[in-house]
């Protein structure tokens, strides 16, 4: 009984060794800072949902979107930013939390996922600028203690910024899966650049709630505007005060075996120091990232557009050499474009589909401009103007999009969606207006003339039906994974089948509620008639097919 007593004491003392060992390994210790006296001034509420704090501001316009202004230094900018946005922190970051735990519900795996990317994640401060670590510092100061149980909030600003490319690393999936374009000269109505471009991010629409149009006038470098959300220093779409533009685009890429810098930590240098594409593909030769990645460049002083594609050991540069550019999911530069990865992505994904389809609809105009660019984006047909159902990835409008923007760069403009999705208007901002000295915060920043309307479909009848869709698709799954054997009758059935009649998870959500009831012949009918409609991804495909072979 004593040696089995001294076994349990040993190795709980071992094991609280070994929990000291690792908190002492993957606890990252903050940027030293001189001087933090920042944090003791108070912002000041100027009316209804506008705020101050020194020369820094933040506001909500009528149409739903906050609009921020920050200045200064690294660790002063990271502070302005984080007292302004505290509220909106904690939103963003319970909704996170909130989408992770639908993902995992179970406490071990959150347990041992969290572990895991602690670990994984241990050396990150090493792979970002000293520079990017003081503002990551500065807005952690105003980050929620509710989620210190996941980390200390310096430790979990740090990794959030990581957490597009943590996806591919956990299982290779391409969260962000988006689509951009541009044209210039012969195929640009006024010969001047113009860039469009959907982030389509599938974290839910609670998330891309309150996004946010950052202006930035940092101590060194570039001013610069970027669409983010709170707590998000990194860029994912963006444009400078030089009228040069980025934006990222996903690609299949090898798992990291180590930290790296995070994709959107190198697109935020790119934004605040370079002035042209060879600077902007400079810094990116600087940089091993975690996971491969297209950033798409434009540039007004090159009066041109290009394609950074990066993987975790090489880097490329691609020209289109026409006037036109499309960057979807795959790679297309000769470096990377036979590689094994590029040819499964092309042959697995909707990524060449998609590619394709922008042609197709870049090619029914011989010229463009900010309207028909937006067409484009709010477009939800296939190819040949194929009906493939609401919500299809195939689409350029998957109705998933974060957000989606139009770039002139010559012109210092920039059109964003107004939610949901790309269906609300699009506003445009002048950075030369925004960054003026005589802008006026109490009257509306975006030029209300240069607006473009909203899409008649969200006042439409197939929205309401889409809507309704994804209620009912979510109550459906949440009958089969409780085994509630809940009863859908056949009535109800037909009914959600029409409220997205052409899209292929339509028929694969009823096939699987007939098979968790054990009506396996009309489970097949619907299996079938999925695979009849169009897939996006050949994991999707062969999914539905494993189920058939279940039930034969």
């Amino acid at each position: 009984m004593k040696k089995r007593y001294k076994l349990l004491i040993a190795s709980i003392i071992i094991f609280i060794g070994l929990v000291a060992i690792f908190e002492m390994l993957v606890i990252i210790d903050p940027p030293h800072i001189q001087d933090e006296s920042i944090l003791k001034n108070k912002r000041t509420r100027i009316s209804n949902n506008i705020y101050k704090f020194e020369d820094s501001w933040l506001k909500k316009n009528k149409y739903g979107l906050w609009e921020m202004y920050v200045s200064g230094g690294p660790f002063e900018i990271g502070a302005k930013n984080g007292i302004l946005t505290k509220e909106l922190q904690e939103y963003q970051e319970s909704v996170f939390v909130e989408s992770i735990r639908e993902i995992i519900p179970s406490d071990f795996y959150l347990n041992f996922l969290k572990y895991f990317i602690a670990w994984f994640n241990r050396d990150i401060d090493k792979h970002i600028p000293l520079e990017y670590q003081k503002e990551i510092y500065g807005v952690s100061k105003n980050a929620s203690d509710e989620f210190s149980f996941i980390a200390p909030n310096y430790h979990r600003m740090l990794n959030y910024h990581a957490a597009h490319d943590i996806g591919h690393t956990i299982q290779n999936m391409n969260l962000v899966a988006c689509t951009a374009f541009g044209v210039r000269n012969s195929l640009s109505e006024d010969s001047t650049l113009l860039i469009g471009r959907n982030m389509d991010f599938s974290s839910g629409d609670k998330f891309a709630k309150n996004k946010i149009i950052s202006f930035y006038k940092p101590k060194d470098g570039y001013k610069f505007v970027y669409v983010t959300w709170a707590g998000l220093i990194g860029v994912i779409s963006g444009m400078n005060d030089q009228g040069l533009t980025i934006s990222l685009n996903a690609a299949k890429s090898e798992i990291p075996t180590t930290a790296k810098t995070p994709v959107s930590i190198l697109a935020r240098e790119i934004l605040q120091y370079a002035s042209t594409i060879e600077e902007a593909y400079k810094i990116a030769q600087q940089y091993e990232t975690f996971v491969a990645e297209s950033f798409f460049i434009s540039s007004a002083k090159d009066n041109n557009m290009a394609i950074i594609e990066k993987t975790n050991d090489k880097i490329a540069l691609y020209y289109s050499g026409k006037d036109r550019i499309i960057s979807t999911n795959h790679y297309q530069s000769d470096t990377f474009k036979n590689r094994i990865l590029t040819i499964e992505n092309i042959k697995e994904s909707d990524s060449q589909y998609r590619w394709n389809r922008v042609e197709e609809l870049l090619n029914k105009k011989k010229k463009h401009n900010v309207q028909s660019f937006v067409n484009i984006l709010r477009n939800q047909k296939g190819k040949n103007g194929k009906n493939i159902g609401m919500g299809n990835e195939k689409a350029m409008n998957q109705l998933i999009a974060h957000h989606s923007v139009v770039f002139k760069p010559e012109q210092l403009q920039m059109w964003v969606s107004v939610g949901p999705y790309q269906l609300g208007e699009y506003l445009c901002y002048n950075l030369n207006t925004v960054f003026s000295d005589t802008l006026d915060i109490l009257k509306p920043i975006y030029n209300r003339n240069l607006t473009i309307e909203k899409d008649p479909f969200i006042d439409s009848q197939e929205f309401k039906n889409y809507k309704l869709y994804k209620q009912q698709t979510k109550i459906i799954f949440n009958a089969i994974d409780k085994d509630s054997l809940q009863s859908f009758n056949n009535e109800y059935i037909q009914n959600y089948i029409q409220l997205n009649p052409e899209f292929y998870y339509t028929y694969y959500t009823v096939g699987e509620y007939y098979r968790n009831i054990n009506d396996n012949k009309t489970a097949l009918k619907y299996y079938n008639i999925a695979l009849d409609k169009e897939i996006p991804r050949k994991a999707n495909a062969e999914l539905i097919q494993e189920k058939i072979k279940l039930i034969k």
